[in-house]
């Protein structure tokens, strides 16, 4: 079973996220939205949005580069594995408080707000339940992580990463003996991988991020060279006209 979670399971989840995000968008484009209930209550929205997602872009940039940057990249900038350990755990702290405060406000309005509850669906509560499980299992594994300062965990973690993205044989070695909060994350992470093309996750992909490099242009609207609507009435007569002129 430990092979198959962490040796097959990977390449499952990856494979299902990539290839049903594509289908979906080619099949069923006007379901790829956030689905935004900022319209029905306002309160709690804004703080728990912008407390979520700067959050969770911070673990995932941390996730991102912490695990798939090669060793000796680190060992060649004086990074030692203690100090790598030490940011990832006073980095990620933060990030996940942040995004588990917000994702709690963003949950309490959709499961208590008649309004917002009534126009969720199943698949809307349940991804945001299983992230906010997510959330407690990254944060219980920072306890785990200060008795490990030496980073010896935490270049484990970096080694089957990295050999599940270069297809290298006996990646689930690597984390044979790693603590069972850090399996319960790690298998939880690729079942919502899993699950994120059939959810409103997929709106992560349409980020409009052109709108930062895009110039700035400005709509005017004139009058000038317009032709008269015709109505069959006469036209008024213009100052210092007398009528019929």
């Amino acid at each position: 079973m430990h092979n198959f979670l962490f040796g097959i399971y990977p390449y499952i989840a990856i494979t299902v996220m990539v290839m049903a995000s594509i289908a979906r968008y080619e099949r069923d484009p006007f379901t790829w939205k956030s689905k935004s209930s900022q319209i029905l209550r306002k309160r709690q929205f804004v703080a728990g949005s912008v407390l979520f997602h700067v959050g969770v872009l911070m673990i995932f940039a941390g996730h991102l580069v912490g695990l798939l940057t090669p060793i000796r990249v680190f060992d060649f900038l004086g990074v030692s594995h203690g100090a790598k350990q030490l940011l990832a755990v006073a980095l990620g702290g933060v990030a996940g408080i942040m995004a588990l405060v917000g994702g709690i406000l963003l949950l309490h309005r959709r499961l208590f707000d008649p309004r917002i509850r009534a126009n969720s669906t199943f698949a809307d509560t349940g991804i945001m339940i299983l992230l906010m499980m997510q959330l407690l299992l990254g944060l219980a594994t920072i306890i785990v992580s200060l008795g490990h300062l030496d980073g010896e965990e935490m270049v484990k973690f970096m080694n089957w990463a990295q050999s599940i993205l270069y297809l290298r044989a006996g990646a689930a070695d690597y984390i044979t003996d790693v603590h069972w909060l850090f399996k319960a994350h790690i298998v939880l992470g690729l079942t919502i991988f899993l699950l994120f093309p059939f959810t409103r996750l997929v709106h992560m992909f349409s980020a409009p991020v052109r709108y930062l490099w895009r110039p700035g242009y400005q709509i005017v609207r004139s009058r000038r060279g317009a032709k008269p609507a015709r109505t069959g009435l006469a036209p008024l007569p213009r100052p210092g006209m007398e009528p019929g002129e």
